[in-house]
């Protein structure tokens, strides 16, 4: 029987490949149906993978073949910051799922860096700042100033899933130069997103992936919180009492949940706000009722008034503790469901929505108008959108009519 060619690669190219792409040791041995010492002894230099297991190397990292054969690693690779760490425990490695996104992500920035500049355009560099020694509120009505977010205009997206308040939200920081992508590669319940600073074209990717869209709205503006204190890294929402955290990245986290909630909610439109007008001042506890009509006139979740209810000491922080708990428990029971009931057949999954949806007007719209200019063909077009050919006039149609 005839020996396997070894493969000439650099062992420390294969280390790099597998840590920068999130992958453990275990996990990588067991996609690749080898047992860890062989990829051990791959890594150490001692033994080498044959050429068809360098290609499922390849493969399973998101690496060209070509770049396994570098003869040094890439010096340009730097880990994202993990702000994920709950109470008393880690978080561990950042998944390849959030790893494989974020390099998309930047391949996009370049990618729409590049288009812009063949189109002529400019992409403006992002200019909003904020200090953690500011006081959220004051941070908030800068936003809102520099967004040009009035009480008429976040009203005029009331409805009932929130879908107009995260496109109004979206467009708005759009505007300000900044990539917002959504991903179903990876779900809330390991990341509500990351952001990505750099000072012309910054990034945030929104977890789309069993996510309530109001909840995405909170973490958008958590994330564009992010980019003012030019925090790049993975978030959790969950963190506003976890001691454990190294004090730096407690303080940042709490500060951008701070500084969101604070931007949705403006203190003097809260306090004006027919439900608690009417409330009675001795009570500290709310009605399910009465959170869910303030929470509809923001774009918001119950849990972001409630929040902003404790920072005004119109409630306590052990019936806000009570009450995210219940409406923890309510989203999972809720999701439970909707993985029970079976899905319609016949309704086609609407992929030009979801693409646009995904990677955002500012990049859809680049792509075409590059390819409306013939500086790049169809089947480039279809490959920057992640679509088959198909779905361009559709797509095309709903950038057209901003559907």
């Amino acid at each position: 029987m005839a020996t396997r060619l070894k493969a000439k690669v650099k062992p420390e190219l294969l280390v790099w490949a597998r840590e920068s792409s999130g992958f453990t040791k275990d996990k990588a041995a067991k996609a690749l149906k080898v047992e860890v010492d062989v990829l051990t002894k791959w890594e150490l230099g001692e033994d080498a993978p044959s050429i068809p297991k360098l290609r499922k190397l390849a493969d399973l990292y998101k690496r060209p073949l070509a770049v396994m054969y570098l003869s040094a690693p890439p010096m340009k690779f730097q880990a994202m910051r993990d702000f994920r760490r709950l109470a008393g425990t880690s978080m561990g490695a950042i998944s390849p799922a959030i790893v494989i996104e974020e390099r998309r992500a930047r391949q996009r920035r370049e990618l729409a860096l590049e288009l812009a500049s063949d189109l002529g355009e400019e992409i403006p560099p992002f200019r909003l700042t904020a200090s953690m020694t500011e006081a959220p509120e004051v941070v908030a009505e800068r936003v809102r100033n520099a967004l040009g977010i009035t009480v008429d205009v976040q009203r005029s997206w009331r409805d009932r899933e929130g879908r107009l308040a995260f496109k109004g939200w979206r467009d708005r920081i759009e505007a300000q130069g900044v990539l917002v992508f959504q991903s179903d590669k990876f779900s809330s319940d390991e990341a509500s997103g990351f952001a990505v600073w750099e000072p012309i074209a910054p990034i945030i990717v929104i977890s789309r992936k069993a996510t309530h869209q109001r909840r995405r709205t909170f973490s958008l503006l958590h994330e564009f919180a992010h980019l003012l204190v030019r925090a790049s890294g993975v978030s959790d929402l969950e963190i506003d009492s976890d001691t454990s955290r190294p004090p730096e990245e407690l303080k940042i986290e709490v500060f951008c949940n701070a500084v969101a909630a604070a931007v949705l909610v403006p203190n003097s439109d809260l306090l004006a706000q027919a439900a608690v007008q009417q409330h009675p001042q001795d009570s500290l506890e709310w009605t399910d009722e009465e959170l869910g009509e303030i929470a509809m006139s923001f774009g918001v979740s119950r849990e972001v008034v409630l929040r902003r209810l404790l920072a005004n000491r119109r409630t306590t922080s052990q019936f806000y503790q009570e009450a995210r708990s219940r409406f923890a428990d309510e989203w999972e029971q809720y999701r439970v469901r909707q993985k029970a009931q079976k899905k319609p057949e016949g309704i086609p999954r609407n992929i030009p929505q979801e693409t646009l949806g995904n990677l955002g007007r500012p990049f859809v719209g680049m792509v075409l108008q590059q390819y409306h200019q013939e500086r790049l063909s169809l089947s480039e077009a279809v490959g920057y959108l992640g679509l088959k050919s198909k779905h361009i006039s559709k797509i095309e149609q709903m950038i057209r009519g901003h559907g």
